[in-house]
C-alpha cells in the first residue's frame, strides 16, 4: 500500500513541461500581438491582438536574431522548434521553450508550405 500511494503521489508532482510537445514549422508573426504556429499537423494560434495570449510568450526570442523573412516592417516569419502544450481546440496553451533554426529546415519539410 506505501508503494501505491508513492508512486501515486509521485505522479502528482510531474511538471507540466513533462507533458510538452516539440512542434517544428514555420513561426508567423504578421501584425503586432498575433502569433501562429504552422507544423505539418496544423496551425496553432498563440497569440490573438485583443484577444487570447499563450503563457510563456516571453519564451520566444525575438526573431530578427536568426534567419527569418520580414512581410511587414518589423514582422514576419521565421523556422522554429517550441516546446509547448496544446489543446485539441488548435491553441498553444503554454510555451516551454523555443529554438529558431534555419529556413533552410522548414523550407526543406514537404509537409510544410511558406507563408506568404
Amino acid at each position: 500500500m506505501k508503494k501505491l500511494f508513492a508512486i501515486c503521489f509521485s505522479c502528482l508532482l510531474v511538471p507540466a513541461a513533462a507533458l510538452a510537445e516539440t512542434r517544428c514549422g514555420w513561426l508567423v508573426n504578421p501584425t503586432p500581438r498575433n502569433w501562429t504556429l504552422i507544423d505539418a499537423q496544423n496551425e496553432w494560434l498563440i497569440m490573438l491582438q485583443g484577444g487570447y495570449e499563450a503563457k510563456g510568450m516571453d519564451k520566444i526570442k525575438d526573431m530578427a536574431e536568426g534567419e527569418h523573412v520580414t512581410i511587414n516592417y518589423s514582422h514576419g516569419y521565421a523556422c522554429f522548434c517550441m516546446n509547448v502544450s496544446t489543446g485539441k481546440d488548435e491553441i498553444v496553451r503554454e510555451i516551454y521553450s523555443t529554438r529558431q533554426l534555419p529556413l533552410s529546415k522548414c523550407r526543406r519539410d514537404p509537409a510544410l508550405s511558406e507563408p506568404r
